[in-house]
């Protein structure tokens, strides 16, 4: 098989645009073999996989290998010390589901891929049913939030949404829509009931969830802090609120 050493090669040139998020219209990119074998298992469907020669076997019988020498790998990747294997996976729509039975995690405008990479790790973690997003969250195809995601979007749907009318769908089914933030309506999370289908929303780093969202809520939720840090990092908060309502 031919070895790809070019950085001009049409092929490479065309699959380096998927760094940009504007060019991810039906496939992106995954870096590293932990990734390539989450996406394996899942059943993706992969465009291309460029691998080095030595690692080619690694691979297995797949119809779409590219070999590529290290340098033109490096033009594939953001990562400092690239694992030997990119590959470009086709994009699948999630559809909404019918019922909103079960527990969800909601992102309001949370702009750090690694606060919304880590979030939804922590979802599938904590067994959660799936992970909506608010246009302006940070995209999950993004080389930073696929790292932190370490592949739980291949094990949990995650769609990308309207929050504030999603919230009409959850009250309609009679699940409580649960949202972080602190005010003089807000509960201490230890006091919530125990729920079993449930949206647990969590706000922007720095200015939280909106005011829309905060008077449309069924109930406001708090994580009391004895010591003196003003805050909780989005994502620390996000874990400790995820699993106390399992």
């Amino acid at each position: 098989m031919t070895i790809i050493t070019s950085k001009a090669n049409n092929l490479i040139k065309n699959t380096k645009k998927l760094l940009q998020k504007k060019h991810r219209k039906a496939s992106y990119l995954i870096e590293g073999w932990h990734l390539f074998e989450e996406a394996r298992q899942a059943g993706a469907v992969f465009r291309h996989v460029f691998v080095l020669e030595e690692m080619a076997e690694r691979v297995g019988d797949l119809d779409c290998v590219v070999l590529v020498s290290a340098e033109v790998l490096k033009e594939l990747t953001d990562a400092k010390t690239p694992q030997g294997i990119v590959a470009e996976v086709a994009l699948s729509e999630e559809v909404l589901p019918e019922k909103f039975d079960g527990k969800y995690l909601i992102l309001e405008d949370v702009q750090d891929p690694g606060n919304v990479g880590t979030m939804i790790r922590t979802a599938d973690a904590a067994g959660f049913d799936g992970v909506f997003l608010s246009k302006k969250s940070a995209d999950i195809y993004n080389d930073k939030t696929l790292r932190s995601m370490q592949g739980s979007h291949f094990h949990l749907p995650i769609w990308r949404v309207d929050v504030l009318e999603l919230l009409g769908r959850f009250q309609a089914a009679g699940h409580p829509v649960l949202a972080t933030t602190l005010s003089k309506t807000s509960v201490d999370y230890k006091s919530l009931a125990n729920y079993d289908s449930f949206a647990l929303v969590m706000g922007n780093e720095g200015q939280g969830i909106s005011a829309e969202m905060a008077s449309q809520a069924d109930q406001l939720v708090h994580i009391s802090m004895p010591g003196q840090a003003e805050s909780l990092n989005v994502a620390v908060a996000a874990g400790i609120l995820m699993f106390s309502l399992l």
